[in-house]
């Protein structure tokens, strides 16, 4: 017998100083039994980073066709492309083409680094394409705030993020490795 998702409910505010975002937003995040409650916080991240009326979960870890969240037209174009994770360069060359702007967050600690010096060099010409490293402690900070219904206020100012709930705060570090536009 296949296990079942597990649904999380999060209320969001998110105050975005630097883009001038301000948003109230209820998620429904079904989380696979194969995911860790930070890789799904780590979602909750991307979408309060990446806040619109229109950005969207994809169908989840399992489907190899969709990203983790994306924002599609109303003609149906690939606006958004965000994806969690180490995809191999294939993979993230197609998102590419794809999408209008393509963001991927890498989270492993060393893994993250040593993937990040494998492919950095030939991910530079893609110009699309924004990679940001999330630090471990950031992520075992954001699975600290995990629970199955969340209220979590989210404030971003001058790069720096604080996400908290009633009992906590924490600030999550973001490392850009690439920033669509240029490379590094």
């Amino acid at each position: 017998m296949a296990l079942k998702a597990t649904i999380f409910k999060a209320s969001l505010q998110i105050a975005d100083m630097d883009r001038h975002y301000y948003g109230e937003h209820a998620l429904t995040l079904a989380r696979h039994p194969s995911e860790t409650e930070e890789r799904m916080m780590l979602r909750v991240l991307a979408f309060a980073r990446h806040a619109h009326e229109a950005l969207a979960f994809g169908r989840g870890v399992s489907t190899d066709d969709e990203p983790d969240l994306w924002i599609r037209s109303l003609t149906g174009e690939i606006e958004l492309w965000i994806q969690l994770g180490q995809p191999d360069e294939r993979e993230i060359r197609r998102a590419c083409g794809r999408a209008r702007q393509v963001v991927l967050y890498i989270y492993s600690g060393q893994g993250a680094r040593i993937w990040w010096e494998q492919l950095g060099s030939k991910l530079a010409g893609l110009g699309n394409l924004s990679v940001y490293d999330i630090p471990p402690e950031s992520m075992a900070a954001l699975g600290q705030l995990a629970a199955r219904g969340m209220d979590l206020n989210v404030t971003i100012q001058d790069g720096a993020i604080w996400l908290a709930n009633a009992e906590t705060a924490v600030e999550i570090s973001v490392e850009a490795r690439q920033e669509a536009g240029s490379s590094q």
